[in-house]
């Protein structure tokens, strides 16, 4: 289909202008093909009307657990280690590859909404989430999280193998698979190991938790003299590309070894919050020219997946932390959320700006709201005012996902009775 965009304000994130008034956007097929007036020699299917609207690149949630879903208020209040070890992993044993399929696709419903067009996701029965992308018309990655677990190792290498064998480029494109070892407290040295060799074999990405929490630095330097990133830099696991979630507790040494490698770390503040793991130093990695993405995590330690809010949140947390109110600006937060998870997950050719020939993966932002006003300042409104229900219209990879806050392409009212069905019967087992 070719679509337009007309008249709209459009925020591109492309390293140039910060704002465009008034322009419009031709989009055939999956790419955008003209940003500026009108060309009246274009073929035109549809047109979109952007008069009171921003559009901007989709936003890219670059860690998540998207079946997590589920368990959604089941268990708050925790530290991470007993809500892991005590609540969530026993539950989680109990899971089917019908509840991940469901619980994924209410994510999903989620995340269209408020506004995220890609993700990168570590759970597992990934062929199920896979499923549901393709049902969804959504953008991202599918990683099975392996912690090492006697007998089975083999078993769960295999089923990455094949998981990128069946997956990797489906759907348009618009899905890949990236080797996830859950993080070096769950995975030995040599485990590890293998798994960096299977992602070199598949010439595949990294994705990984490293120094969430400070007891888990702590462990690390009693059991191995090092900081967990500094054990898995000289392991050789940084050869590959790799998005490494949280890095809450790092020391220079850590941010010089993210750093030299083009490590991405994934910065997930609500999360960080509310699990009470710390406050990552954000604006000390930006200054070091590291590449920090934005993520969620997933819906039970957050417990949304409104990318909004992280913007929100991973620009005035800093502010605070640094007693610095140039901390972290709204720009930055902006671009954590787009280009730069973009990135991080190999996808910056394609995704993360509104670019002629990049895909043509873009959110309309009603700006007709009361919160909204006056509008000032464009870049800052997105930060600090805008809501996740602002996002009007989604567009990925061409085709319309939602129009004026309806999903085209998920039966929503289905998906919570299914949800609500298989989450009883979850509780239950």
């Amino acid at each position: 289909m070719n679509l337009l965009i007309k008249d709209v304000t459009l925020v591109p994130m492309d390293g140039n202008r910060d704002v465009i008034e008034n322009t419009n956007i031709y989009i055939q097929g999956d790419r955008i093909v003209h940003i500026g007036d009108i060309d009246e020699n274009r073929k035109v299917d549809r047109v979109i009307d952007g008069k009171g609207k921003v559009a901007m690149p989709g936003l890219v949630n670059a860690h998540t657990h998207l079946a997590m879903s589920l368990l959604r208020n089941y268990a708050d209040d925790l530290p991470l280690q007993e809500w892991l070890t005590e609540k969530i992993w026993p539950i989680e044993a109990k899971l089917t590859s019908e509840d991940v399929y469901w619980g994924s696709l209410l994510s999903m419903v989620e995340m269209i909404q408020s506004g995220t067009t890609t993700f990168c996701d570590m759970y597992f029965f990934m062929e199920e989430v896979g499923r549901g992308m393709e049902e969804a018309g959504i953008r991202g990655v599918l990683t099975r999280g392996i912690i090492e677990e006697k007998g089975l190792e083999k078993e769960k290498i295999e089923y990455t193998r094949k998981l990128h064998e069946d997956w990797n480029g489906r759907a348009n494109g618009r899905i890949k698979v990236m080797v996830a070892p859950h993080a070096p407290y769950t995975c030995s040295p040599s485990y590890l190991k293998e798994l960096l060799d299977l992602a070199v074999e598949l010439n595949s990405e990294i994705h990984i938790h490293l120094s969430e929490t400070k007891k888990e630095v702590e462990d690390s330097f009693k059991e191995h003299g090092k900081s967990p990133i500094k054990h898995v830099y000289d392991l050789g696991l940084f050869k590959q590309p790799t998005v490494a979630a949280h890095c809450v507790h790092v020391d220079d040494e850590d941010m010089n070894i993210l750093k030299g490698n083009k490590v991405t770390v994934v910065y997930n503040p609500s999360s960080n919050l509310k699990l009470a793991s710390g406050f990552t130093p954000v604006d000390k990695m930006l200054k070091k020219g590291i590449n920090v993405a934005l993520g969620t995590d997933g819906p039970s330690s957050n417990n949304n997946l409104n990318m909004f809010e992280e913007i929100h949140l991973a620009s005035i947390v800093n502010k605070a932390v640094n007693m610095e109110a140039t901390s972290v600006t709204a720009k930055d937060a902006l671009k954590m959320a787009t280009i730069n998870g973009a990135r991080g997950l190999n996808w910056d050719n394609e995704i993360g700006s509104i670019q002629v020939n990049k895909k043509a993966d873009i959110i309309l932002i009603d700006m007709d709201k009361p919160h909204l006003y006056p509008l000032h300042n464009v870049i800052s409104a997105l930060a600090y005012s805008a809501q996740g229900s602002d996002v009007d219209t989604v567009i990925i990879d061409g085709n319309i996902v939602m129009e004026k806050r309806e999903i085209k392409t998920l039966d929503v009212e289905r998906i919570k009775y299914q949800v609500q069905k298989a989450t009883k019967s979850l509780i239950n087992r």
